[in-house]
């Protein structure tokens, strides 16, 4: 009786080949191309499928973060205060800053940027989250310290390292959240009341909500959509929905291409992810950013529309080209699987700085020309 593989699915009966036949080159060329598209994530193999991995070769070298040579470079620091102190700044993630500056966005938005009053309150808002920013980063990799270990890029965080003992790492976070409520209940009760909500949905995040596949997506996106609504709240500023509606599902969008990211890496290098993302798919994530990148483009066109009735200019509406182009751009990225930091691709690509300069441009020039 001829023995079957146990795939678990019927295998049809073909004549074996004469073990002295020299393998067709043809053939073997194929089956070496199309394992290395499927490696590169092209065919698409889902979480669940057997697919071939090539066995990964032993990378030495010092530059690439996911490297053991790397990982050890980082390493040779732990126990010292050098490496303490390195570690500390490291962990504020300053380069994640950058996305507080959503908090300016309403008053320019307003057309009060100009204002003094305004400015300062809205530099404040900027300066509480990026404390409590920070002190989420420190709690959340003090809980994940084991998993990131285990990670081939994140075992080199600052906490998984061991350049910052997780004792520390409480206290910090403790100090930076405390902080910036403090400051935020002396500039404004509103803003202390985002500033709150914010803390609380980050923490819940950080302590189990991490886990619950599409409101993880959900709670990532609302920390975008809390720093715009912060800005508008310190300086008492109202701004329309259509804003608002921009921000979140432009978020949502950047969020799922982040998460599509770390899905491919894990399925690519075996790399140990959490329970919520293994429920995600390539093509479901895919599924919500074409549908965020959609609704941002639509309420995007419909708030150019409304800038142009409400302060008679054609510029609001010229925006919504480098809006468009923005958005095809940063999705390129998203479908590589390379958007795991939004932030590092948006500082690293030029044309989506033009872009969003052209964009920024074009809003000044309706609001205060």
């Amino acid at each position: 009786m001829a023995d079957k593989k146990k795939t678990g699915a019927a295998v049809s009966e073909e004549p074996t080949a004469d073990p002295g036949q020299a393998e067709d080159p043809v053939r073997s060329e194929e089956a070496a191309a199309e394992i290395e598209a499927d490696a590169e994530g092209t065919i698409g193999a889902e979480f669940g499928d057997e697919a071939l991995e090539p066995e990964q070769a032993k990378n030495d070298d010092v530059k690439d973060r996911a490297s053991d040579a790397y990982h050890a470079k980082v390493t040779a620091k732990a126990g010292t205060m050098s490496g303490l102190v390195t570690g500390l700044i490291k962990e504020l993630r300053p380069k994640q800053w950058v996305k507080n500056v959503l908090v300016l966005a309403v008053p320019f938005l307003a057309g009060q940027i100009l204002n003094p009053d305004v400015l300062v309150k809205a530099v404040v808002a900027f300066v509480v989250f990026s404390m409590a920013a920070s002190g989420i980063y420190f709690v959340n990799d003090a809980i994940d310290v084991e998993a990131d270990r285990a990670h081939p890029t994140k075992r080199n965080r600052p906490i998984a390292a061991g350049l910052i003992p997780v004792p520390i790492a409480y206290v910090v976070c403790v100090l930076l959240l405390g902080g910036s409520l403090a400051i935020s209940a002396v500039t404004s009760h509103t803003l202390l009341a985002v500033m709150a909500v914010y803390i609380a949905v980050q923490l819940g995040y950080c302590f189990g909500l991490k886990h619950q596949p599409v409101i993880d997506l959900c709670i990532v996106a609302s920390g975008f959509l809390l720093r715009s609504i912060a800005g508008g709240a310190a300086a008492g500023l109202a701004i329309t929905q259509w804003f608002y509606l921009v921000v979140a599902f432009g978020s949502l969008f950047m969020v799922a291409g982040k998460r599509y990211a770390e899905v491919k890496l894990a399925a690519e290098t075996g790399a140990k992810i959490r329970k919520s993302l293994k429920a995600y798919s390539p093509s479901y994530l895919r599924f919500v950013w074409a549908i965020a990148a959609a609704i941002t483009i639509m309420s995007y066109t419909l708030w150019a529309y409304d800038i142009r009735e409400e302060v008679q200019s054609r510029w609001g509406l010229i925006s919504a080209i480098p809006m468009v182009v923005a958005i095809l751009r940063y999705a390129v990225d998203i479908d590589k699987g390379v958007a795991g930091e939004p932030e590092e691709v948006v500082l690293k690509d030029k044309i989506l700085m033009v872009l969003g300069a052209i964009l920024a441009g074009c809003l000044a020039l309706a609001f205060y020309l």
